[in-house]
Order: C-alpha cells, then structure tokens, then sequence
C-alpha cells in the first residue's frame, strides 16, 4: 500500500510543473508575495455579499489598513508589532464603529487578535495552505459574507492577494485576460495540492 502511495505521490509531482506551468523563474517572479512566517495578517469577515455589506467591508479595510500601517512601518521585529496593535485593538473598533455609523448602518462587529483559522486560497498564481495563523480578525456582523486578508506586519497590504497584483494595478485594462489565465492555471494547481494532501494524510 504503501509503495502505491509513494508512486502516486512521485506522479502527481512529477505532472504539476507541466500543468500549472511552474518555472523557478515564476517562483522568482512571484516572491514578493511570499508571507514570512513571522507575520501578523488582517482578516475581515463581512456580514454577508450584498453590494452594501461588501462595500462596508472594504470600507474597514482601507481604514484599519491606514492606521495599523502607521503603527507598524519603522517596527523591525513581529513582538514590537504584536505589541502595539494588541495595545490598540480599541483603535480599531472605533474605526469599525465610525464606518457604520458614517453609513447608517446597525450592525454588530468584534475586533478580535491571536490565532486564527484560514482556509486554503489559491490568489493569482500562488497556494496559500490552510492553517492558524495570528491575525486581526474584524466579524461584521453574521460574518457570512465573503472575506478579506493580508499581512500587516511586515506590511504587504499594498497587495491585493485576490488576484496577485497590487491593489493600484488590479483594475488597469488587460489585466483581466492575465488574471483568467493564472485563474485556470491555479485551479488547477489547487486541485492537485487537495489530492497530494490526502495521499500524504494516509500515512498519518
């Protein structure tokens, strides 16, 4: 059993550069989006997708994003990070709180940092693995909605991990056709990291 696993294994390696159309020069292309593994990530669950919860959504997101930026540019280390924003989560809750109010909305929210629970994403070309991860966690809300990331600490919230480019570029024209093209490629690519992580799961 174990010597079939172990050729699955080789085999699905062996056809994933070919299929996603990995390179090392497209490792080298997409390393600014490597998230160090010390780092401090911000994460906003809207209430739900409507046009408005959405809106909202990423309403807080420029405004926390704006001030915790602040906080942390001349910051070296992830304790000195960890320190001020823990310090400042009511900071934060007041941004929350002034963007309903700015938009007549009644809603409930909470502002919570530690450990928290991510799915697997694929962004543009690049898996992200599921896991905990420390995280300012904004619930808006039911929290039902589609979500929002990125790394505070250091800051990479200047990228949309969305779609892999940054948030300044995400809406230039042509770039549309470039994200389906990563789009195609990184389901695929997610597909054959879902099969890999069952197969290695066996030998657990």
């Amino acid at each position: 059993m174990k010597k079939f696993v172990f050729i699955t294994v080789v085999a699905i390696i062996l056809f994933i550069n070919p299929l996603t159309g990995y390179s090392s020069n497209d490792q080298t292309t997409n390393s600014f989006q490597v998230i160090p593994d010390e780092s401090i990530r911000l994460r906003i669950l809207a209430h739900s997708n409507s046009d408005a919860d959405q809106d909202v959504k990423r309403e807080i997101r420029d405004e926390v994003n704006k001030e915790i930026t602040k906080w942390v540019e001349t910051l070296q280390n992830i304790d000195g990070a960890r320190d001020v924003i823990e310090s400042r989560l009511s900071n934060i809750e007041e941004i929350v709180q002034d963007v309903l109010q700015e938009n007549q909305i009644d809603q409930s929210y909470e502002v919570t940092f530690g450990d928290v629970q991510f799915p697997s994403k694929v962004y543009g070309d690049n898996v992200y693995p599921a896991g905990v991860y420390e995280a300012v966690l904004i619930t808006l809300g039911d929290g039902k909605g589609d979500n929002w990331w990125c790394v505070l600490f250091p800051p990479l919230c200047f990228l949309d991990f969305s779609n892999g480019t940054s948030v300044a570029d995400a809406d230039t024209n042509g770039e549309e056709t470039e994200l389906a093209a990563n789009e195609n490629k990184a389901e695929v690519k997610f597909f054959l990291v879902k099969i890999f992580d069952w197969i290695t799961s066996l030998f657990a």
